[in-house]
């Protein structure tokens, strides 16, 4: 057979067209619409081997193997709903609770309240809130006298010694005795850091106490609610206080 025949016969065949799919089966999907073999049957091998793994999984478990789904579980409307549990408590229990939630955070914020004025004590007469050091004013009653003011010589101390806001001998003092405690540069740099550090630490437990205040008033309204008395909320709860409810006024017995 000739190239010159073989290229007329190639020429007279018609290429091959697939049906169309009709408009009924559009909705199927991509591969009923393509009909691509291939891909429909990458796509029923794999559904049938997960048929068969779930059949697999479903002989070899236990029939008296116990879950805790199996009655905390149902099926409503064709949806998996998880049954919530219901509340085994009474309201005197619930009190009693709160109660004691109460006594643990007071005793706690009573140790911290402790620890705060332990700390207070170690610090002396030093600024207890850290801010910064503190200012001393002098009132003159003339403009002179503001010109001409010497610190030193109005706190009767040298002038090495000005920048100190305690433990400040006078001129009497430095003649009778010395200088008591440390007066190298680099100690003092050293002692104010960690007076600085003590300042932050207190800081800190001050914060910390008032917070534990926030919780037990927090809490203490909270079991003041389960009262069946009528009440009106005036105002929210923030971050910084509990909620604030006015109470029916109720004679008791």
């Amino acid at each position: 057979m000739s190239a010159a025949f073989r290229k007329a016969a190639k020429a007279r065949q018609r290429p091959h067209r697939e049906r169309a799919q009709p408009a009924a089966r559009t909705k199927l999907g991509l591969l009923e619409k393509k009909k691509d073999y291939r891909l429909r049957a990458h796509d029923y091998h794999k559904k049938q081997n997960a048929l068969r793994a779930l059949q697999k999984k479903a002989l070899d478990k236990n029939p008296d193997e116990f879950y805790f789904k199996m009655i905390r579980a149902e099926v409503k409307d064709g949806v998996h709903v998880i049954k919530q549990p219901k509340d085994e408590v009474t309201a005197e229990q619930v009190k009693l609770m709160r109660t004691q939630d109460i006594k643990y955070v007071e005793m706690k914020r009573v140790a911290e309240a402790k620890k705060i004025e332990r700390l207070k004590a170690e610090l002396h007469l030093l600024d207890a809130a850290g801010s910064g050091p503190g200012r001393h004013l002098f009132f003159m009653d003339t403009e002179r006298e503001v010109r001409e003011f010497d610190i030193a010589t109005h706190l009767d101390t040298v002038p090495e010694l000005v920048d100190r806001v305690y433990n400040r001998p006078t001129i009497a003092t430095l003649q009778r005795e010395t200088v008591k405690g440390p007066t190298d540069p680099a100690h003092l740099k050293k002692l104010a850091q960690q007076r600085k550090n003590q300042y932050d630490l207190l800081r800190q437990r001050i914060e910390r106490e008032k917070a534990m205040f926030v919780i037990t008033q927090k809490i203490q309204t909270r079991k003041d609610l389960l009262d069946k008395t009528h009440k009106v909320k005036v105002k929210k709860e923030t971050t910084t206080g509990p909620a604030i409810y006015k109470f029916k006024f109720q004679r008791k017995r």
